[in-house]
């Protein structure tokens, strides 16, 4: 039997042109990264595939990053074999193309430090989740001017081996966190107590339990957590409002 892919640290690498972005994750397959454990941000894919979904001004205003106004679209190249591929909107830099466990991230779901600001972007998401603050704020600027970011979560034994392929492939501002992007359930969730902490302690009692039967339903739809857990974070926002303390507890009124 191959062995288990166990990844354990996050490493990420700027490129300046798209068909870098396509060769680098053609290669991380080859070397036996999973697709779920790749991640890819950008302002200017160009594709065939025009975007299925956009973003409204009232989108942005109620929050941009946390509603996460996210559209399933793929693109012909590499990119459309990731999970979670749509569209966000990020404050500060705009609406852009993201893909992998990355979009959780952007969605709210791990980012409780920059909850209840509608302001925070790709920074504060980023030095939450634990990489330093003076890399996050290079890749943020480098998204603004148009490059592309990708994010790879690779076993700790086999950092520089990757370390070297994202510098083959004209990688730079190469960074290694870690850790790897929190999934909230490993597999569906049964309970509330198999959701992650990043997750529960978010979520009301009740909004855990919204959260888990749409993951759930939607997991046995497609076999795909991303997907599965955009559809999750969807339903409660649908249903539910924050707290003063970043919690989903307050039940919407439907009128």
């Amino acid at each position: 039997m191959p062995k288990a892919y166990k990844a354990e640290r996050t490493i990420s690498a700027v490129f300046k042109e798209q068909k870098q972005i396509d060769d680098v994750i053609r290669r991380l397959l080859d070397r036996g990264v999973p697709r779920d454990h790749i991640s890819v941000m950008g302002r200017n894919f160009q594709s065939e595939t025009r975007i299925s979904g956009f973003i409204t001004k009232k989108d942005i205003i109620l929050g941009g990053l946390r509603t996460g106004a996210i559209f399933g679209s793929l693109f012909g190249s590499f990119l459309s074999l990731l999970t979670g591929v749509g569209v966000l909107f990020i404050p500060f830099i705009g609406s852009i193309v993201a893909a992998g466990p990355i979009s959780a991230l952007l969605l709210g779901a791990t980012s409780g430090a920059i909850a209840g600001s509608a302001g925070a972007g790709l920074v504060s998401a980023l030095t939450a989740w634990g990489m330093p603050e003076d890399k996050a704020a290079i890749y943020q600027t480098r998204l603004q001017a148009g490059e592309f970011l990708l994010m790879a979560e690779v076993p700790s034994d086999r950092v520089g081996e990757f370390q070297l392929l994202l510098e083959s492939a004209g990688g730079e501002e190469i960074n290694t966190v870690e850790k790897t992007f929190a999934r909230p359930c490993l597999g569906p969730c049964n309970s509330a107590e198999d959701l992650s902490p990043e997750v529960r302690s978010h979520l009301s009692e009740e909004a855990q339990r919204t959260f888990i039967e749409r993951y759930n339903a939607v997991l046995n739809e497609t076999s795909d957590e991303f997907t599965a857990e955009q559809a999750a974070w969807e339903a409660v926002h649908k249903n539910y409002d924050e707290d003063e303390n970043g919690v989903w507890s307050k039940a919407k009124v439907n009128v």
